[in-house]
């Protein structure tokens, strides 16, 4: 064996899934509770080691399966993390991706491998394991600019929802308050929106119209 091949690394390649929700008007992250030493009773990104013949894409989905039990949902490659020393059983790159799912008939589960699962508000996250602290602030930073871009908040709301709805979700995840007649009054004007006829019921205050995304598919648009 040449010297070479002795210190040839033995590299691993992981996917770490940034799971969000909006729910009681904050936005929120999935993590899992550790069982593994040395990060017994840590939280972190539910994750995993890719499997032979699987893309880190595919890796991603079932990881997204199996903690919510939903699959046709947004999907993004965050990043890539390869900090030699992310890992102190050994030299894993993770790549990262988020995914937005609407908080209705979400139904956690976990496996053997985990103590627990729970959604977390996203700005107020205990000291998680490896570094996913940092993956956490990159994912946050990435979801408030496509927010700006993109039509992509469709993919944390219902099918049908109010214009209050959507302006709380949006200042959930900014986390600012905005103008309810400025962002009305833009939010209608990019014919994004289609008027369901339908009202909500059983509401003790005034019933309000609901509406729905014409499509359900990622598009650039000056959204803010």
């Amino acid at each position: 064996m040449s010297a070479s091949s002795k210190n040839r690394t033995n590299v691993r390649v992981a996917v770490d899934a940034v799971i969000f929700t909006v729910d009681e008007d904050k936005l929120k992250v999935l993590l899992i509770e550790m069982k593994k030493k040395p990060y017994t009773g840590k939280w972190a990104f539910p994750g995993g080691e890719i499997l032979p013949g699987e893309t880190t894409e595919k890796a991603a989905r079932r990881i997204l399966s199996t903690q919510t039990g939903v699959s046709q949902v947004y999907l993004e490659q965050l990043a890539t993390f390869d900090e030699p020393s992310r890992d102190t059983l050994g030299r894993v790159i993770s790549v990262a991706y988020f995914a937005l799912i609407p908080s209705a008939d979400v139904k956690l589960k976990t496996t053997e491998r985990y103590a627990d699962v729970r959604w977390w508000t996203a700005t107020q996250l205990p000291k998680l394991a490896y570094d996913h602290n940092e993956m956490a602030k990159v994912a946050i930073d990435r979801l408030r600019a496509k927010l700006e871009y993109t039509n992509v908040v469709w993919s944390l709301l219902p099918e049908r929802f109010t214009l209050t709805t959507l302006q709380r979700t949006y200042e959930a995840i900014l986390g600012r308050d905005m103008d309810k007649r400025n962002f009305r009054k833009k939010i209608l004007s990019l014919g994004l929106l289609t008027a369901t006829g339908g009202k909500t019921e059983g509401e003790t205050h005034r019933p309000a119209a609901l509406y729905r995304f014409k499509r359900r598919e990622l598009a650039q648009v000056e959204m803010l």
